[in-house]
């Protein structure tokens, strides 16, 4: 008897050992800064881009102009700027200059189709992803020559800022689909 509620103690043990191990999910493993960066970007991008997909071409030439709007950037005016400032930021991060003409904060003058504006937008979150790509803890926050004055910044800042100025723009361009009777895609998930 006594062998048998040893075996049924052993039996019970590694089974609820065994139970334990599969409820138990693995920890994952700590993530670099550069993929917490990128995953971020990564994020930004979505709802950006499918902002930008969604809205007809025929409103790209809209902004708002009811309440305090006067000289908003149109909806095409937005996506410009947005690709322009991830061009110009990226190649701080990389400490070149762009493999093509932003055109200022504007974006370039040429750009005007839906299909040049998405093109030139996906174009820059590419380069960006390449910037923060080539991020790592040693060099993210060295100081280099800010592009815009006289101050330093970290190739981490700039990557950051880059973040909160997609979305940023991303927050004012809900209120264009919006104003359109379009409902942003990643409100319907």
């Amino acid at each position: 008897m006594k062998t048998i509620i040893s075996f049924l103690g052993i039996f019970l043990a590694l089974g609820c050992a065994a139970a334990l191990g599969q409820q138990m999910p693995k920890p994952e493993p700590p993530r670099t800064l550069t993929q917490v960066m990128d995953r971020a970007l990564s994020n930004a991008e979505k709802e950006f881009v499918s902002a930008v997909e969604v809205m007809p071409e025929d409103k790209y030439g809209y902004a708002p102009t009811d309440g305090e709007f006067k000289g908003v950037r149109t909806f095409a005016g937005q996506i410009k700027h947005v690709a322009a400032a991830n061009y110009e930021f990226a190649g701080a991060i990389l400490q070149e200059k762009p493999p093509v003409d932003f055109g200022g904060e504007e974006g370039p003058a040429s750009v005007k189709t839906k299909k040049e504006i998405e093109d030139f937008l996906k174009g820059s979150f590419a380069y960006m992803h390449k910037a923060i790509a080539s991020m790592n803890e040693k060099n993210a926050t060295e100081s280099l020559k800010s592009p815009w004055g006289q101050n330093t910044i970290t190739r981490l800042g700039i990557s950051t800022l880059t973040v909160a100025h997609v979305f940023d723009h991303y927050g004012q361009m809900v209120v264009y689909l919006r104003h359109n009777g379009i409902v942003p895609p990643m409100s319907k998930q």
